[in-house]
């Protein structure tokens, strides 16, 4: 009687057992056709949206050194060993009379082959022509006449190609005086107009 019993008790846990097997790979292949794997592709540089930084664009001070090299470099290309058909000499196209009016003492030689001598006479003649024309320059700078806006820098640069006087006559008279190349004072006026200078 017991050895029928524990036959059926066998079978039982045999039937329970295959059951369950059954169960457990069923969930498993219907899991396995339904979970999806994710998996992270790497990303290309090429595809990467690259923002580049703001470009700054370097603004030009018109200050005392750039008043210099520009008017250089519309007299002579900043060349300190020119000199021009006329005579006129070194960066700045000084002539011997206005040297010898600005008591800079010096050979021909001499002062092509000296760049700080040219420099120091242009700061020599800046000075002269500014004390000609001060009561001008206080008088009308920022205003327009004949058809000019005035600036301090403008009337140096000026007075720099036809001289003091001539700067005067314009405003006295609106006439308009000529270089030996043809270039018209007023021209400078406009071209080296609103330069900060330090005199």
């Amino acid at each position: 009687m017991k050895t029928k019993f524990d036959s059926i008790k066998f079978f039982i846990i045999i039937a329970i057992t295959l059951f369950s097997m059954m169960a457990f790979t069923s969930m498993y292949k219907e899991n396995r056709n339904t979970i999806k794997v994710s998996i992270l592709e790497p990303v290309e540089i090429s595809k990467v949206a690259i923002v580049d930084s703001p470009t700054i664009i370097p603004i030009s001070i018109k200050d005392h050194n750039l008043f210099l090299h520009d008017l250089g470099h519309q007299e002579s290309g900043n060349r300190y060993g020119v000199v021009n058909r006329f005579g006129y000499m070194g960066k700045y196209q000084f002539g011997k009379s206005t040297l010898r009016t600005i008591r800079v003492k010096a050979s021909r030689r001499e002062f092509l082959r000296d760049s700080t001598l040219q420099e120091l006479a242009m700061h020599k003649l800046l000075l002269y022509n500014r004390k000609k024309l001060k009561k001008l320059i206080q008088e009308y700078s920022g205003k327009t006449v004949h058809g000019v806006f005035v600036t301090e820098s403008g009337l140096l640069a000026a007075a720099h190609l036809g001289g003091a006087g001539s700067v005067r006559k314009w405003f006295r008279s609106g006439k308009v005086r000529r270089d030996g190349n043809g270039v018209r004072i007023t021209t400078y006026m406009i071209k080296f107009g609103g330069y900060s200078l330090k005199l």
